[in-house]
């Protein structure tokens, strides 16, 4: 007579097991994903483990320090993404039927714009719409939306082919900027050749930010190589080196319009001007349907218009 014990069922892949694999996979971290789903960490290990006896497959490779994806759970996890975002998508549809201003939207912003202007402007509109939850992603990465999970980015710079809506408002003007102390220091340019050999604030991640492009005001065209012993990858901190007279830079009107005022920072050459900076959102067309996102698209639009700097679409339409 048989006396082993007959095969256990394999546990289900639930909608619950796959939330918590794809949270640990982007977090790296057991214990961060307990907080948010406020559960202990020995439910989020039950639920890793559970899941991989269903699919007979190791999808994390765990450490003392870390937890990292295997090659199938890389690949499981696109799945995962695109199936939970399936299954949310149904949701939002079923509640946007009955005119429900609630559920969660999630946008990704260049980081200085989301810190200085979109994050006071998320505030209001939430004021406005309490049952809608905002994910703000702060980033100069330009990241794939769909992959990521993304409802709406405002992407600032011309844009690749891409099959997401487009809703323009408008471009953003760029002034060259110094600290009065710096100029004090090494002199106020009053033409474009006495810009050569100053010092200056570069980007690194802006390709181009070596040459500096000026049209004049009889329309002619200068092209001037930018040295400087500084270089940022971020808004914030160009902003803060041009505060502090570390040099001279190109820059967005609304990155230092504050200091424009108190007089911290002033345009140079202000008769010459810098090739503009286009300004769009983005949206995912799966996700330009729904109700709270044309809300939030459209008080987007037309409060980013207002910026300093900004020049609104349908002034450059008129």
């Amino acid at each position: 007579m048989d006396k082993s014990k007959p095969d256990q069922p394999k546990p289900d892949i639930t909608l619950e097991r796959m939330r918590t694999f794809v949270r640990v996979a982007e977090r790296g971290n057991l214990s961060a994903v307990a907080r948010e789903f406020r559960v202990g960490q020995s439910t989020v290990t039950r639920h890793l483990h559970e899941l991989e006896a269903a699919i007979g497959l190791p999808l994390l490779s765990r450490t003392t320090r870390s937890v990292t994806l295997t090659d199938e759970g890389r690949r499981y996890y696109q799945h995962c993404t695109q199936i939970l975002r399936l299954v949310d998508q149904a949701s939002d549809e079923i509640r946007d039927a009955r005119g429900a201003q609630e559920g969660l939207i999630r946008i990704s912003c260049t980081a200085a714009l989301g810190v200085l202007h979109v994050s006071r402007l998320i505030f209001a509109f939430q004021d406005q719409y309490p049952g809608i939850h905002i994910d703000l992603s702060l980033t100069d990465e330009r990241v794939d939306l769909v992959e990521e999970g993304i409802d709406i980015a405002i992407r600032l710079g011309v844009l690749s082919d891409s099959n997401l809506k487009l809703r323009t408002v408008g471009v953003s003007q760029r002034k060259l900027m110094a600290a009065p102390d710096w100029l004090t220091a090494h002199g106020d340019p009053q033409t474009p050749a006495g810009l050569v050999g100053q010092e200056g604030i570069r980007m690194i991640n802006v390709a181009g930010s070596d040459t500096l492009m000026l049209t004049g005001p009889d329309g002619t065209r200068h092209a001037l190589p930018v040295g400087g012993r500084l270089r940022v990858d971020h808004g914030l901190a160009a902003r803060e080196a041009l505060a502090a007279g570390r040099g001279i830079a190109p820059t967005h009107v609304w990155l230092v319009d504050d200091l424009l005022a108190a007089g911290r920072v002033r345009v140079i050459l202000p008769d010459y001007s810098l090739p503009p900076m286009p300004l769009n959102l983005l949206i995912v067309p799966e996700r330009a349907a729904l109700a709270r996102v044309r809300l939030l698209v459209d008080y987007l639009a037309h409060e980013l218009a207002r910026l300093p700097g900004i020049v609104p679409a349908r002034t450059l339409a008129a």
